[in-house]
């Protein structure tokens, strides 16, 4: 993916690793900005490959006024989607969710067509995030930080990469070129390539 950002702005460089990173400049930006951008472009949208459930972890914190339980979110949950009541985890209408961006998802109200429960996510003061719902043994839907490379599908490569390359144009060209050609990066990312990877996770 780093490589395929590289190319993308021009630099033939060839990076080997970039955690910890191989010595090369561009492998230090590289680490720098892939996990952000992949973390981004994996918030953006429902992807098929990130999109898991998991039985939620009851917490002894007491809930807030309207909530009768407080659930520790999983590991690695970036975005929470969806919770279900025990015997609908199975409900194939959650289909929907699939496909969806994720600034569309409402993620306070459930959506009246799936058995979808109320819920809200909140921060604590130590920084950690608690979930709250009136569901008990809830199952959370949710899209999952993946950081194995061999899950994404070409086009979501491809996006990333294009994405990544928005984001190495300045440090590594510099000056108004550098600014010139991120930007062209990032209108390449939102007119072609993310386009394309959502069209494609929507038909499966």
């Amino acid at each position: 993916v780093c490589n395929l950002a590289l190319a993308n702005i021009g630099d033939e460089a060839q990076v080997s690793a970039i955690d910890p990173p191989d010595g090369s400049v561009q492998a230090a930006h590289c680490a720098r900005f892939y996990p952000i951008c992949r973390d981004a472009l994996l918030e953006m949208h429902t992807w098929r490959f990130a999109v898991f459930r998991e039985d939620l972890a009851l917490l002894s914190a007491t809930p807030p006024y309207g909530w009768a339980y407080a659930y520790g979110l999983p590991n690695d949950c970036l975005v929470p989607m969806a919770v279900l009541a025990p015997g609908d985890e199975s409900n194939s209408s959650l289909d929907w969710l699939i496909g969806q961006d994720t600034a569309q998802l409402t993620l306070l109200k459930g959506h009246p067509d799936n058995n979808q429960q109320r819920f809200v996510v909140e921060s604590q003061s130590d920084g950690s995030l608690v979930l709250y719902t009136n569901i008990e043994n809830a199952i959370l839907v949710f899209i999952k930080r993946v950081t194995d490379t061999s899950k994404y599908g070409p086009l979501f490569v491809l996006a990333l990469a294009r994405l990544l390359s928005s984001k190495l144009a300045g440090p590594v060209i510099k000056g108004d070129e550098g600014t010139r050609i991120a930007r062209e990066q990032m209108e390449l990312f939102l007119k072609s390539e993310y386009p394309a990877a959502v069209g494609r996770n929507k038909t499966g």
